[in-house]
């Protein structure tokens, strides 16, 4: 029997007694969907926390958000082994533009694409001929109306359960233990589905056989547009929304037909969202307290005794229900003390920012989009290559909280599992800690901050302006313009928009630390100079004290990333001039410091093997400095050589950084041009 046939109910009993078919709760598959993933463990804030790569897969997907998915598959897991979640909603509270509803609609899809396996497809079943029965005018085909899976009419053949469970093993040889793990998701017909089924017994004169008859198998339909396995309830405007867009209502249609008034058939259930969903789905309710109060209050009776219920008839449900919130309409309904009972049916789980700059890098390519972007003439617009970098930090920077155990710097670092000095990732975990005891959720850590929809806005104010269209490249440096303007234009607190506009200046002074850099490789002529010279100083300070080190100073090593046996000549004026830049003056200072890059490269190398220090920015622009120094006397001369075109000499040398630059480093002349002017401005120096 094909997955898009209909069958008997014998049949599909068989095919579940052989392990073909599944059946289970909402709960239980979409546990069993995530757990048969591959699961890693990863440290985030200085915490271990596990990392489900079934939300890791994909062209776009969730990035981040490691606290929030434990929680949910911590709930689901409860819910899935016969827990109090089982009678709770999983509620997602956060600021907007966080990612919460991408994160449901992305778990809803990853759900039906697991159903859609032959294996794991829900099943339901119709009732057939039901015509000849007499009081069902011209209906001879109805379906069960919230999609019940065949095992829980097997489960409600006979009125006695015991006869059921008699049935069950003399007809398939289920065992007594495989029917008690059937009859742990017992649940009794809903109320059409029973009323009918009597009809059948007494048309029949309860011969089982002929009642079978009348009974036929089919796959649940799929489809995302249906609102069937998964559904949305997005709140809707406080007039139009009634009880009835979830639970559903009488149907005049059926009326005609249907001769007998106590039939609970003459309610269609699936005008209404839930019905949709019963069978093993998932429902998800965006905005769920932007509801009327009497709706909320349909969700309280749904939530906790899982039950469609209209006018004393009952119907109940095997439904996942997920909803999102934002903070001010959730604090708004805290705030009304008579509705504690729904809040206590719901797991609230706070969204967070995405507090780490190197993942917020995925983050903004989703913003600026995959296709290639042109201008307003239709010309191919060029990306400035430290654009997602500068993007990025600047709005990593506005989610973290001040602190006064660290800089805005170090927390972002630490944030980014970077080294920030001589703090470390447990003056962050304590941070974290500190500010979760906050009663004000959005003085938490990452709570409160420019979110994803912001950094959309930046990115198209920076495509419209004539800027832009007119050198065809979007320039790193004008995505500082166009978030501030975001701040100005978005954001109400006046708290909040000076904070950001602080932090947006910070982020100028690390996008300058970074053009440095640029600026050290395009003279250089080499992508990677600046990371070569970095790690030089760290073998340098490694060998110095070797046993094996000659009277010519040359150390023999086997370099970790090739296996590799390479000859390095140790400078100790080139380590000494690093050393005085980071203001190490006396030997002390300088052992220590040297001792912590050697316990940093101990503890990175054997899991990281290509860790190359280039997140330690104080030893990355101490490197920067002293090799432009040694190469052409000072930063300074380099800044004056290439803003003074006025001799050959000079001109040679900024045409062959520009030529570097569009070669090797991914420029387009415009964003090359303006990068070496700003690096020949004394702006945004941290």
């Amino acid at each position: 029997m094909n997955s898009n046939d209909t069958g008997t109910l014998n049949q599909h009993l068989a095919a579940v007694k052989e392990g073909k078919r599944s059946f289970e709760n909402a709960f239980q598959a979409v546990a069993r969907m995530i757990l048969e993933g591959k699961i890693e463990k990863i440290v985030v804030n200085g915490k271990t926390t596990y990392d489900f790569q079934i939300f890791r897969s994909g062209r776009k997907h969730p990035v981040g958000m490691y606290d929030e998915i434990n929680s949910f598959v911590s709930f689901v897991k409860d819910a899935a082994e016969g827990g109090s979640s089982k009678e709770m909603a999983f509620v997602l509270v956060g600021e907007p533009g966080n990612g919460k509803t991408f994160f449901v609609e992305y778990l809803c899809a990853k759900y039906r694409q697991f159903l859609s396996r032959a294996e794991n497809r829900r099943y339901t079943y119709q009732l057939v001929n039901m015509d000849k029965l007499g009081s069902y005018g011209r209906i001879s085909v109805i379906e069960s109306q919230t999609y019940e899976d065949p095992i829980i009419l097997a489960m409600n053949l006979f009125e006695n359960s015991d006869d059921n469970k008699e049935y069950l093993a003399k007809s398939f040889g289920f065992t007594d233990r495989e029917i008690e793990d059937l009859y742990q998701d017992y649940r009794p017909l809903g109320a059409c589905s029973g009323y009918m089924w009597n009809d059948i017994r007494k048309y029949t004169g309860g011969n089982i056989d002929d009642m079978l008859a009348f009974v036929e198998v089919v796959p649940v339909p799929l489809s995302e547009t249906l609102g069937t396995i998964t559904g949305k309830y997005a709140a809707k405007d406080k007039i139009t929304s009634s009880a009835v867009d979830l639970l559903g209502e009488e149907s005049i249609q059926r009326l005609l037909h249907i001769t007998d008034i106590n039939n609970p058939y003459r309610f269609d259930l699936r005008r209404g969202a839930l019905a949709r969903v019963a069978g093993g789905g998932i429902h998800f309710s965006d905005e769920i307290y932007k509801n009327k109060k009497d709706l909320v209050q349909v969700y309280l009776g749904v939530i906790q005794n899982r039950m469609i219920e209209i006018d004393g008839y009952r119907w109940p449900i095997d439904t996942l229900i997920i909803a999102t919130s934002n903070n001010s309409e959730f604090n708004h309904f805290l705030a009304e003390k008579e509705e504690a009972p729904i809040i206590d049916r719901c797991r609230v789980c706070y969204v967070s920012h995405n507090t780490n700059y190197r993942m917020q890098e995925e983050l903004t390519n989703y913003a600026i989009g995959s296709e290639t972007k042109t201008t307003l003439t239709k010309e191919e617009l060029h990306q400035d290559p430290n654009l997602n970098y500068a993007a990025s930090v600047a709005t990593v920077m506005t989610r973290l909280p001040r602190s006064e155990k660290l800089t805005a710097i170090e927390t972002l670092k630490l944030a980014a599992g970077e080294i920030a000095g001589e703090k470390s990732l447990k003056t962050l975990a304590e941070v974290v800690d500190l500010l979760s005891q906050e009663p004000d959720i959005t003085k938490r850590f990452g709570q409160k901050g420019l979110g994803q929809r912001n950094l959309g806005r930046a990115v198209q104010l920076m495509v419209e302006s004539s800027e832009t269209n007119e050198g065809r490249c979007m320039i790193a440096y004008d995505v500082f313009k166009a978030l501030e303007r975001v701040v100005l234009d978005y954001v109400s607190d006046a708290g909040d928009r000076a904070k950001y506009l602080e932090d947006l200046k910070t982020a100028k002074g690390l996008y300058r630390e970074r053009i440095m850099t640029e600026m050290f490789n395009a003279y250089m002529d080499e992508p990677y100079a600046i990371r070569k010279d970095v790690m030089n100083y760290v073998n340098m300070i490694i060998g110095i004290d070797a046993e094996n080190l000659g009277p010519d100073k040359m150390w023999k090593y086997k370099d970790p990333q090739t296996g590799e046996l390479k000859a390095l000549k140790i400078d100790e004026r080139y380590v000494r001039n690093i050393e005085d830049r980071l203001g190490l003056k006396t030997e002390e200072q300088r052992e220590a410091f040297r001792t912590s890059i050697r316990k940093i490269y101990g503890q990175k190398i054997s899991v990281e093997p290509n860790y190359d220090f280039m997140d330690n920015l104080e030893l990355v622009k101490a490197v920067t400095d002293v090799r432009l120094k040694s190469d052409i006397a000072g930063a300074g001369s380099l800044i004056g050589a290439l803003a003074n075109r006025t001799n050959e000499e000079n001109q040679k040398l900024y045409d062959r950084m520009i030529n570097t630059m569009l070669k090797k480093l991914n420029y387009c002349r415009t964003c090359a041009q303006k990068t070496i002017e700003y690096f020949c401005t004394q702006e945004d120096e941290i």
